[in-house]
């Protein structure tokens, strides 16, 4: 047993050595097939890991030159970037940093087209194969109207001089059998591009490390499209499946107040810390928590910000809640800790103002190393 009294609260804490459990069942998968496992690093950002992380997996990938320079300076290997948009101001450095770039439309590849080549980068384009299983909108990267990838319908052949690979992400902590029904309208819409390339990206959203996950069937699912189109590279990239149940976040109530019900106040907010409790919504595990009624005494835990539904929801215990009282959060490694500072790396606006003469002062203009060290 971890012994949590020796961890400050509020506190993102990693075990080490369930995130190596991971890394030998994502490495067991490269081995029976061949495929290339990379870190998603929007759901697995925990860069101090990445020397562990990298002795199994084959790289990272990012979402932004933020994330690409964290995966080139502390992972070093293979640093694969696809973000929706490139902006002029960051490509150059984004393909010094990058050994596969992927863009989202067509139009972003004719932009930048000859700066790719000319930095020597395998470029590929993201495809939306239009089919999910995903039941969530906003986690829903084939939705209806999703601006992720091209569909068959606005695809060009014509402008395909120069790809070298094809990429799509269409699953959210799913299992295999999801994989499938995905891989089969991928080949339907785009099979007779796919032996031109050299590498397909299956993307992330694959809950490999998950207890119940159907580890046979991903092996043979992968197996059976490396048969179909031999010669091309395979890679993944989940975030969850890294970072799956290998850390917690540790809190403190801080307060109990009654209005109709009890309530906690905890020494974290749901809004500014647990953002993806909100908008999925999910209800994160608690450790000897159950669900209302279930045992003795039920509180309502919320957050210390300002904002009336910074809460998670009822939750009950064995025993009363006391101030003092720490409560340790599951799972809050991989996503969570990520959309609590910069998520995706995306950079922050600056801040400026414009004085009593109309001149325009810039402030603030955040950092690399801001980002950095928020992780």
């Amino acid at each position: 047993m971890l012994d949590y009294t020796q961890v400050p609260s509020p506190c993102f804490v990693l075990d080490e050595k369930r995130l190596v459990k991971n890394m030998e069942i994502l490495d067991d998968i490269q081995k029976k097939t061949g495929v290339h496992i990379i870190c998603a690093l929007k759901g697995y950002s925990f860069w101090r890991s990445f020397p562990l992380i990298g002795k199994y997996l084959a790289g990272a990938t990012a979402s932004s030159l933020n994330e690409a320079r964290l995966a080139r300076e502390e992972m070093n290997k293979q640093v694969h970037v696809f973000a929706p948009v490139y902006s002029d101001d960051e490509i150059d450095e984004i393909l010094s940093l990058a050994d596969h770039i992927s863009f989202n439309s067509f139009s972003q590849w004719a932009r930048f087209k000859e700066k790719t080549l000319r930095a020597g980068v395998s470029a590929g384009i993201r495809v939306n194969p239009e089919f999910s299983t995903v039941e969530t909108d906003i986690y829903n990267p084939c939705g209806k109207h999703s601006r992720l990838g091209v569909t068959e319908a606005e695809f060009k052949p014509e402008l395909l001089d120069g790809i070298e690979g094809l990429h799509f992400h269409a699953l959210c902590e799913q299992d295999a059998d999801a994989l499938e029904g995905v891989l089969a309208a991928f080949e339907k819409h785009f099979g007779k591009y796919i032996d031109r390339m050299k590498w397909v990206n299956f993307g992330g959203g694959h809950h490999i490390t998950r207890k119940d996950y159907h580890r046979d069937e991903l092996v043979r699912i992968l197996k059976g499209f490396m048969e179909r189109h031999p010669g091309v590279e395979v890679i993944m990239e989940p975030g969850e499946a890294v970072g799956w149940q290998t850390g917690e976040l540790v809190t403190t109530v801080e307060d109990i107040v009654h209005n109709e019900v009890d309530i906690a106040i905890l020494n974290v907010s749901i809004s500014a810390h647990m953002p993806d409790c909100l908008e999925m919504p999910y209800r994160p595990a608690v450790t000897g928590s159950g669900m209302p009624g279930e045992k003795a005494f039920t509180y309502k835990l919320t957050g210390c910000s300002c904002l009336a539904g910074d809460q998670l929801g009822d939750f009950s215990f064995d025993k009363p809640l006391q101030v003092g009282d720490k409560l340790i959060f599951e799972d809050m490694i991989h996503y969570t800790m990520v959309k609590t500072t910069f998520f995706n790396g995306v950079r922050h606006p600056s801040i400026g103002k414009f004085d009593m003469d109309g001149k325009f002062h810039l402030l603030h203009k955040f950092t690399y190393e801001q980002f950095k060290d928020k992780l």
